[in-house]
């Protein structure tokens, strides 16, 4: 059984927040979110490719890991984890200053998974709304949301 994925835009605060109940604990799919070389696994934009061979195995608030990533044309994204609480919630952010923020709340049959989009400190926030960017990454966080709870179903 999948569970559906609840949303919400934040406009005053420019935050996209995406829920979905993951059956796995918080610190299982906290070690997979640690990881860089894990989030072409569950990517739903289509962009990342791997992680870099530069990149920690495992990341800490302050890491930098870079990213191959692929919109059009390859490109490299370094990235910089500005949320660490073990366990319950990392993020990130690159040059363009958004971030991309993981929430675990434990619940009853698993941990509910939010994945945020926060991009009132980017350095261009109207141009990622009139390019649709806004509006794309919702649905990419879906996806990703769709493809980490199918990655822990596939484990059981």
């Amino acid at each position: 059984m999948t569970t559906p994925n609840t949303s919400a835009h934040d406009k005053k605060n420019k935050i996209v927040s995406v829920s979905k109940l993951v059956s796995a604990s918080p610190e299982q799919i906290f070690e997979l979110l640690a990881n860089p070389a894990m989030h072409a696994v569950i990517d739903g934009s289509g962009s990342v490719i791997a992680a870099k061979s530069t990149a920690p195995k495992r990341l800490s608030l302050n890491a930098t890991f870079g990213m191959s990533m692929k919109k059009g044309a390859p490109y490299k994204i370094t990235n910089t984890v500005v949320e660490f609480v073990e366990g319950k919630q990392i993020a990130w952010r690159h040059f363009g200053g958004h971030v991309w923020r993981y929430i675990l709340e434990s619940t009853q049959g698993g941990t509910m998974v939010t994945e945020q989009f926060s991009y009132g400190t980017s350095k261009s926030p109207l141009m990622l709304k009139l390019a649709g960017y806004v509006h794309k990454n919702e649905l990419a966080i879906r996806k990703t949301l769709d493809n980490l709870a199918k990655y822990f179903a596939d484990k059981k």
